[in-house]
């Protein structure tokens, strides 16, 4: 796995605090969206914004789907 995708995309801690109660799918992209906005100091324009293998490193650290990705954004 890339060192990179770890480093920035790894929620620990106070992190997963943050995710609270959220369900599904705004769980997902409110995990993307922060970690991205952390990384690039903006938002991304829409999905295709995003990396697809920090999609499925998050959908994997947060138990939802990254399809879930698109009912979302």
């Amino acid at each position: 796995m890339n060192p990179g995708l770890i480093e920035d995309w790894t929620w620990v801690g106070r992190d997963l605090g943050l995710l609270g109660q959220k369900p599904g799918p705004t769980r997902l992209g409110f995990a993307l969206l922060l970690k991205f906005f952390e990384i690039e100091a903006r938002f991304p324009t829409g999905p295709d914004g995003l990396d697809p293998a920090a999609v499925a490193y998050v959908s994997e650290q947060v138990g939802v789907p990254a399809e879930g990705l698109v009912s979302y954004m």
